[in-house]
């Protein structure tokens, strides 16, 4: 099976391309434009990203394009397209107009392989500050928009390409076809990346890594570590334990459900309460990334207990999957840190575990297809993402009992109308937040002094990006009214209507 490489020189829609690029079953991978690997024969093609940098910018992320020009097809997308211009001797320089959002394609080469069933007035969508105002010699225009006369060309004489405007995002209504084009017209690649064949290969490859080895996996009751698990047990068996730790800030009466959809699956699952002692370290924590550290802190303590009432275990099975990975080594290092959040490796040195990490190639959607072809339930494929902290990260302030039961309360209110009202699988995450903020208000002839709490829902791939939804009035009113009556402590409701960015999905 051949693959795609996609260099990043930090453009915010690198992993959309990788994205798109998986939608048509091509395996792609991304690499720092400074970390290109080794062009074999298992490279069927090359892509070079946008950038938030200019071409004419000393500090430009620059890469020696003899590593894989006329050994395999090339496209360059924006700032990808300037560079290869650019480096070709053609010039580029800042637009009089910065050229950001919809254009339409008014000149189209009819005999482009590139732009094979796209018509013209086809929408794309710009996102640069510079433009290509003319090509080297041997270069041929083969698109053009009213504004931007050279918005995709050809290196006459070799399989090199480049777009001004970026085909993987939603605003190019044709983009999927170009990107299709590119793989299967150009590269000759075939669409043979499937759960199918993932699944295949991923058991085969655990076999022969882990043989008779024993592994042990922290569970979370989500989707990326429950088929993390899955992938393990369907290679190793009974040799796979895992661990499934109440930190006493999971959702209302979550531990007992969870445990019960584990134990249907066959999976080897050990359950330690432990909310106690999490709450104990959290006490009079305020601090958002403290909290977070705690809370990973005793995770680490409590599974590394557990683990030692097993013998010989020699392998740590982890849920990582790929945005994990490209965080851990973007184009500049690590980027910069917003929240503590997946550390990808994760435990101390002195436990001494190898990792297997069956999901790092994978995007959240392809876990869930990936899931759903081995058979894990619907109930926790589709289960919303859920934050690591749990919901210490959404009671704002200092955490206590009756908070952690407050928020519960409210929390199964909401989740459960929504799975009552049809609504949640038309949402990507939803989840409550206790505000530290008391509000005065009148229940029968008395005045009450009592919490708030902040409801949000949003649709999102991935988390990357998040738009808030706009749930049904009645529905709101609904859970309202239903919360203040019966969830003490809590007087007043209100709806987060903030999108990311800027807003984070989580408040803390």
């Amino acid at each position: 099976m051949q693959k795609i490489i996609i260099l990043d020189f930090g453009s915010q829609y690198t992993q959309l391309i990788a994205r798109k690029v998986r939608e048509l079953n091509v395996y792609c991978e991304i690499y720092p434009f400074n970390k290109c690997p080794n062009i074999d024969d298992t490279v069927g093609g090359v892509i070079l990203s946008g950038s938030p940098f200019s071409v004419c910018d000393p500090q430009a992320p620059q890469v020696d394009l003899s590593l894989f020009e006329n050994k395999v097809p090339l496209l360059g997308v924006c700032y990808g397209a300037q560079y290869i211009a650019n480096a070709k001797g053609g010039s580029v320089a800042p637009s009089k107009i910065r050229e950001y959002g919809r254009a339409n394609l008014q000149f189209i080469d009819s005999e482009s392989i590139l732009f094979k069933g796209i018509k013209i007035g086809s929408q794309v969508w710009m996102s640069h500050g510079d433009t290509v105002q003319s090509i080297p010699d041997g270069f041929k225009i083969i698109a053009g928009t009213a504004d931007v006369k050279v918005a995709a060309y050809k290196i006459e004489g070799e399989e090199t390409y480049a777009i001004q405007f970026h085909p993987e995002v939603y605003h190019s209504t044709d983009g999927k076809i170009l990107l299709g084009n590119f793989l299967f017209e150009i590269c000759k690649l075939k669409a043979d990346w499937t759960p199918a064949s993932f699944i295949d290969t991923t058991v085969s490859n655990l076999k022969k890594t882990l043989g008779n080895d024993k592994v042990i996996l922290g569970l979370s009751g989500g989707v990326d570590s429950s088929v993390a698990a899955t992938l393990i047990h369907r290679a190793i068996g009974k040799n796979l334990t895992c661990i499934f730790v109440d930190n006493g800030l999971l959702r209302k009466n979550e531990f007992e459900k969870v445990m019960q959809s584990y134990n249907d699956m066959g999976l080897n699952v050990v359950g330690v309460r432990a909310g106690d002692l999490f709450l104990n370290r959290l006490k009079a924590v305020t601090d958002p990334e403290q909290k977070r550290k705690i809370i990973g802190g005793t995770f680490i303590d409590v599974f590394d207990q557990e683990s030692k009432k097993l013998s010989d275990v020699k392998w740590l099975g982890q849920g990582t999957i790929y945005p994990d990975v490209i965080e851990s080594s973007s184009v500049a290092g690590p980027s910069a840190k917003i929240k503590s959040h997946h550390n990808v490796g994760g435990l101390p040195d002195y436990m001494k575990l190898k990792l297997v990490e069956p999901l790092r190639l994978l995007f959240k959607d392809e876990v869930r297809r990936v899931g759903k072809e081995l058979g894990v339930k619907p109930e926790l494929l589709n289960r919303h993402p859920f934050p690591g902290p749990g919901l210490g990260i959404r009671v704002l302030g200092d955490i206590t009992a009756e908070k952690v039961r407050i928020l519960q309360d409210v929390d199964d209110i909401f989740i459960s109308s929504l799975h009552e009202s049809g609504l949640y699988d038309s949402v990507w995450q939803a989840g409550a937040m206790l505000l530290p903020v008391s509000s005065v208000g009148v229940m029968g002839d008395e005045r009450t002094y009592e919490s708030v709490v902040a409801l949000r829902a949003v649709t999102s791939t991935d988390g990357m990006t998040a738009d808030w939804v706009h749930l049904p009035y009645d529905f709101l009113s609904a859970v309202s009214n239903k919360i203040i009556n019966q969830v003490k402590g809590v007087n007043r409701v209100v709806y987060d209507i903030s999108s990311k960015p800027p807003a984070t999905i989580e408040w803390e």
